[in-house]
């Protein structure tokens, strides 16, 4: 079944599946001192910077989680949006994990801003307090919506004025690229991100995700800090292989491409349905919209997707680097079908 529900639910493409088979085919150490993740770890440092080190890991809340406790202490509180997944989505994780105290930000559109994070900027020294330490951002964010270079910069700036660092959530990384038409250093490097989860299974992988540190103070301790979160894959190989295939002809951009081009045709359909009012920008492969009950019952019958918020019928649709224009076309033909 087709579904709309999430770029979780895609395959595996096809040249991810074969870099998979050809690092199958013979024995290799194990722990990351293989061809493959020196080779990924290579193309990584050339995408993002020399100096970045990139530590892999299975999967997005394992390599928040990496990311977090690396760059915090269990005294200090991670600021983030109200819609952020490690607030909503980790089943209190990161918390757990960290310590640390997560103080979520009420937005509009799921970003974060100078302005509303100035309110959470007080008890620093005070032992009595939670002192801030991370300010978390998603990049796209949960709500489809995307930073632009200049807001994250903004943002940064501010941490570091304060002595806080920066982590970006960057699970849907290349969609902001290919939305923002940007590579993937101008959006974090040179943003000053000092920590990012660079994403690839909601994009073509199969498995696994990268922990890339650009803060030099922070790169000694992150392999214990994999291992003791139970992060560290014997068969790195696996998981490396994966993003020497995503990496190479930026096959990682082309993908985010192309899920953004068949959420924009989406989207010029729908934005003139009876009935429909989109909730959000459409800014990348997500979309948020609310329809008429029976339209979105209708649709049910046929696709797999959420509600966002039910009792407002709300939906979130999800575009992947696998859907098709026929599956565009399918879609619409039920929605017409639904009038």
């Amino acid at each position: 079944m087709r579904s709309f529900a999430s770029d979780n639910n895609s395959g595996v493409h096809p040249l991810v599946m074969e870099a998979l088979q050809e690092a199958n085919k013979n024995h290799a150490v194990g722990y990351g001192d293989d061809p493959w993740t020196k080779e990924a770890v290579a193309q990584i440092k050339e995408a993002f910077t020399p100096d970045c080190e990139p530590v892999f890991v299975f999967n997005g809340t394992g390599s928040n989680i990496v990311a977090l406790q690396l760059m915090t202490r269990p005294y200090h509180s991670i600021l983030c949006a109200e819609t952020a997944h490690i607030y909503v989505d980790e089943c209190g994780g990161p918390v757990k994990s960290t310590g640390c105290q997560i103080r979520p930000v009420a937005t509009e559109d799921g970003k974060l801003t100078p302005e509303l994070i100035m309110p959470y900027l007080h008890g620093f020294g005070d032992q009595h307090h939670s002192q801030p330490g991370v300010i978390y951002l998603s990049q796209c964010t949960e709500l489809g919506t995307i930073y632009t270079p200049q807001e994250l910069k903004a943002i940064t700036t501010l941490a570091h004025q304060y002595g806080m660092r920066v982590h970006m959530d960057g699970a849907r990384i290349a969609n902001a690229c290919a939305a923002l038409n940007l590579s993937l250093r101008e959006l974090t490097v040179s943003c000053g991100i000092d920590v990012l989860s660079f994403g690839g299974t909601k994009n073509g992988l199969m498995m696994g995700e990268c922990v890339v540190i650009f803060d030099a103070s922070l790169k000694e301790e992150a392999l214990f800090v994999r291992k003791q979160s139970a992060q560290l894959a014997s068969k790195m190989r696996y998981l490396s292989c994966q993003f020497t295939a995503y990496l190479k002809d930026e096959l990682w951009l082309k993908n985010a491409m192309h899920a953004n081009a068949m959420a924009m045709k989406l989207y010029q359909v729908l934005k003139d349905f009876p009935g429909v009012r989109f909730t959000q920008k459409v800014e990348s492969n997500q979309l948020f919209l609310t329809m008429p009950r029976p339209v979105i019952d209708k649709l049910l019958q046929s696709y797999f997707f959420y509600f966002w918020n039910e009792e407002a019928n709300e939906i979130r649709l999800v575009t992947s680097f696998d859907t098709t224009e026929q599956d565009i076309e399918a879609f619409i033909h039920e929605l017409n079908a639904s009038k």
